[in-house]
C-alpha cells in the first residue's frame, strides 16, 4: 500500500482492497462443518478498484465486492469474490456494461457505484444491494453479475441496502430514501415471486440518511434522523471554487431533479475540491424523531416521536409489547454522525440502546442496554419483528478500529457473553443459521469473517451460537477485506 493510502484507514490494514477476483474449490477447514449447512455464505462490501486519492475515498462509496463461500456435506466446496459490475466498475474493469437499469424515482445519476452494502437471496435471485437510489444488481449462484435489478420493472427509482423478511410470508419490506429525493421516503413490499406488491410514499423533514428501519408483527418504524443531504459539500466535491455559490444555489432550486455529483470523483484528484466525497452531513438543525406507521396504513396514519439527537445506522430489532401498546426498538445509537470525520463513521463509541414507544402517551423512554462500542447487530432472522432473546454484534472501538471481540447478549437473562479471537485478530458482522427450520432460537451457528493482521488472511469462523466456541474453520489464503453486510443463504 502506498504511502498515499497510509493516509485513509478505510485503504488499510483490515480494510486494504483486494487487486483481483479469485475461484478456489476444496478449501482447507479445521474442525467439522455440520451437516445442515447446505447453502452458501455470502458477505459485501466496498472494495474501489484502481487508483483512489485517500484524501477524497469515504468508506461508503468504494465499488462493491460480493464474497461468497459454498458449504455442503461438511466440506467448503469454493471461494469466490467477485465485483458487481456497475457501469464505473466494468468500465475500469475492461467488461461489458451491465444490463440497464430503469430511470431513478426523482433523479438520475448515482447508478455507477457497483451495489457495495448487503447481499441477499429472495425469489430464487441473488442480488446485491445499496441504498440512496442507486442501482441494485442480480447476480449469477457464482456471484458473476447479469445486471440491474428493479424487481421485474415493478420497482423503479432503487431500493435499500436493508430490506426485512417477514418471517411468516417471506415477503421483503424495506423503507428506500433518495440522494436528492426532497421529503419523501418509500415503504415497499416485495412478493415471494420478486415482485412489488406495494408502495407508499411517505413525508420526512427533509432529506435524510435513512439506512436502516424497523419492522415489527404490527407496524413500520422509520427512522428520521439528523444526517441529511449536505449541498455545500456536494457542490465542493465537484464544482471548481469559482463556481460553487451559484452551483448551490441552483442546486437547492432544482433539488431532486438534476444529477448529483459522482461519488467516484475520488479518482480524479482535485486540489480545488474538500478532502471527502460523501455528500451526506450532521445537521444539528434537523430534528430526531421515529415515525409508527402500521403496515397497511399510509402517510397520513405516521406517528411521529421525538428522540434524543443522534443516528441509527442499524436496528438489532423490533417487536410489539404483548402486555401494553409500546413498540421496542433495539437500536445501535451513534452520538452523532459525519460532523467532523468524513472518510467514515467516527463520532464517538456506538452504543445498545433500547427505545420504548408509548403509542398511547406518545413518549419514547430511552434507556442503556450496553456501552460498550459496537456496531453489525443481529438476530436470529427467524425472529425479526417478534419479541427475541438474543443478539450478536462484534465489538469497535469506533470508526475503522475495529476488535477481536463478538458480544452476545441475552435479553432475558439480564447478561451478555462474548468471545474474544486473540490478539490482532479482527471481525465483523456475525449472521445466525439455525440446525433446522424449527430449532430453538439459540441452536444453531454464527458465520462470519475473521481477519488476522499478522498473516494478512482471513477465515471464515463457525461458532455454536450457544456457547460461541469454535465449531469450524474455512481458511483463505489472503484477507477479505472489512466490509458490511452478508447472510447466509440456504440451497434451493
Amino acid at each position: 500500500m502506498s504511502n498515499r493510502a497510509a493516509a485513509n484507514p478505510y485503504l488499510e490494514g483490515a480494510h486494504a482492497p483486494l487487486s483481483a477476483e479469485y475461484t478456489l474449490t476444496e478449501l482447507e477447514v479445521s474442525g467439522t462443518i455440520p451437516d445442515h449447512l447446505d447453502g452458501r455464505y455470502l458477505r459485501n462490501g466496498p472494495n474501489p478498484i484502481g487508483e483512489i486519492d485517500p484524501e477524497l475515498y469515504h468508506w461508503f462509496v468504494g465499488d462493491g465486492m460480493v464474497h461468497g463461500i459454498r458449504l455442503r456435506d461438511g466440506r467448503a466446496e469454493w471461494y469466490r469474490n467477485r465485483w458487481v459490475r456497475g457501469p464505473q466498475a466494468a468500465r475500469l474493469l475492461g467488461a461489458p456494461a451491465p444490463r440497464a437499469p430503469r430511470a431513478p424515482r426523482g433523479h438520475r445519476g448515482v447508478a455507477s457505484v457497483g451495489a457495495n452494502t448487503n447481499v441477499i437471496g429472495h425469489a430464487g435471485k441473488t442480488l446485491a444491494l445499496i441504498e440512496a437510489g442507486v442501482t441494485n444488481y442480480e447476480l449469477t449462484e457464482e456471484l458473476d453479475t447479469v445486471g440491474a435489478c428493479d424487481f421485474d420493472g415493478t420497482l423503479t427509482g432503487g431500493y435499500t441496502a436493508h430490506p426485512k423478511r417477514d418471517p411468516e410470508t417471506g415477503e421483503l419490506h424495506a423503507i428506500s430514501y433518495q440522494v436528492m429525493g426532497r421529503n419523501t421516503v418509500q415503504y415497499s413490499v416485495i412478493g415471494v415471486d420478486g415482485r412489488a406488491r406495494r408502495t407508499v410514499d411517505i413525508e420526512v423533514t427533509g432529506c435524510p440518511m435513512m439506512h436502516d428501519f424497523s419492522l415489527t408483527e404490527r407496524y413500520v418504524v422509520i427512522y428520521d434522523l439528523p444526517v441529511t443531504f449536505d449541498v455545500r459539500r456536494a457542490v465542493e466535491t465537484s464544482v471548481p471554487r469559482g463556481l460553487r455559490m451559484p452551483a448551490r444555489l441552483v442546486l437547492s432550486a432544482l433539488l431532486g431533479r438534476i444529477r448529483i455529483p459522482d461519488p467516484i470523483a475520488a479518482r480524479k484528484p482535485d486540489t480545488s475540491v474538500s478532502d471527502h466525497s460523501f455528500p451526506y452531513s450532521w445537521n444539528p438543525r434537523y430534528p430526531a424523531r421515529v415515525g409508527v406507521m402500521p403496515r397497511d396504513g399510509g402517510n397520513a396514519d405516521v406517528r411521529w416521536f421525538d428522540v434524543e439527537p443522534c443516528y441509527v445506522f442499524h436496528p438489532m430489532n423490533a417487536y410489539d409489547s404483548p402486555i401494553d401498546d409500546t413498540v421496542v426498538l433495539d437500536v445501535v445509537r451513534h452520538p452523532k454522525m459525519f460532523a467532523t470525520e468524513f472518510h467514515g463513521p467516527n463520532e464517538g463509541p456506538p452504543t445498545l440502546d433500547r427505545w420504548t414507544i408509548d403509542l398511547a402517551d406518545r413518549k419514547v423512554r430511552e434507556t442503556r442496554i450496553d456501552d460498550r462500542g459496537q456496531e453489525f447487530p443481529r438476530v436470529d432472522e427467524r425472529l425479526v419483528g417478534k419479541r427475541h432473546r438474543y443478539g450478536y454484534a462484534p465489538q469497535v472501538t469506533g470508526g475503522a478500529e475495529a476488535s477481536d471481540v463478538l458480544l452476545k447478549h441475552d435479553f432475558l437473562g439480564q447478561g451478555s457473553a462474548s468471545r474474544a479471537f486473540g490478539a490482532g485478530k479482527v471481525v465483523g458482522e456475525f449472521v445466525f443459521a439455525p440446525s433446522s427450520a424449527d430449532a430453538a432460537e439459540d441452536d444453531g451457528v454464527l458465520m462470519g469473517y475473521v481477519y488476522d493482521r499478522a498473516t494478512d488472511r482471513s477465515e471464515l469462523a463457525i461458532l455454536d451460537a450457544a456457547t460461541l466456541e469454535d465449531v469450524a474453520r474455512v481458511k483463505l489464503p489472503h484477507r477479505v477485506p472489512a466490509g458490511f453486510h452478508g447472510n447466509w443463504v440456504p440451497a434451493g
